[in-house]
């Protein structure tokens, strides 16, 4: 059977995460029911990269089987009934062994940190009124991406064999009255850019030393940082994976 990974970008809002769950409307369930509407049959969608309740995403995929071969006209179709928050970019054949979540190499999210109250930016970055010292965050930004054991910015209960990710960038830039941070790596845990964000920002107000920083990376206990950076600044922008596995 045809397998196929569709790629979707969603603003997260109104949503309560990626993936299916009970008796909750997620950018999967969405998905599923505008396919059920069109073509009057069942579609079983798998993630690649779940993101939680209100985090948005310029590039996400699923893989999906399909009996038929599946027309480029139905992207428009199928989004011609989604709501106006979710949109199929493309649908694209693949190997039948490539998995949405699996063959992915790389993962890329940005974080949006606004310092002046803006109604514009209010569903897409966190309005933080406080003054940071930018070369304490850079400084921490190179030390998560000297780090490859991320346990204590794990949320609890997660469940995983290893909280091992090797990142491949870790950088704050600033962008008029904004400052944006970019992280890149091969996986994440649960919750942990957000964790990263809000406990680099701890650093660059001088609440915790740049060694207790350091020491917090290294620290093997679950939850330990901060967690108080909300879903709408963040944004997964990329997943990457080997050409080879496209059609």
């Amino acid at each position: 059977m045809p397998r196929y990974f569709l790629e979707v970008s969603y603003k997260g809002d109104n949503y309560s995460g990626f993936q299916v769950q009970k008796n909750a409307v997620t950018i999967q369930s969405e998905i599923e029911r505008a396919f059920n509407i069109f073509f009057r049959k069942q579609v079983s969608l798998t993630g690649s990269s779940r993101t939680d309740a209100g985090v948005h995403a310029l590039q996400n995929f699923f893989h999906f089987d399909w009996e038929e071969e599946f027309r480029q006209i139905n992207i428009y179709n199928i989004n011609s009934i989604l709501p106006a928050d979710i949109v199929i970019k493309s649908v694209r054949g693949v190997k039948a062994d490539a998995h949405a979540r699996f063959s992915a190499l790389e993962r890329e999210y940005n974080y949006f940190v606004s310092f002046n109250k803006n109604p514009f930016m209010n569903d897409r970055a966190w309005f933080f009124p406080y003054q940071v010292n930018e070369n304490l965050l850079h400084q921490a930004a190179t030390f998560i991406k000297e780090n490859d054991n991320f346990m204590s910015f794990s949320k609890q209960h997660t469940q995983v064999k290893t909280f091992q990710c090797q990142i491949i960038k870790s950088n704050w830039t600033r962008k008029d009255d904004s400052l944006i941070y970019t992280v890149k790596a091969n996986r994440f845990l649960r919750g942990m850019v957000r964790a990263m964000v809000s406990t680099m920002l701890q650093v660059g107000r001088e609440n915790i030393s740049i060694l207790e920083f350091k020491a917090l990376l290294h620290r093997k206990l679950k939850a330990s940082a901060d967690f108080s950076a909300p879903a709408k600044g963040l944004f997964l922008t990329s997943i990457s994976f080997k050409e080879d596995i496209f059609l």
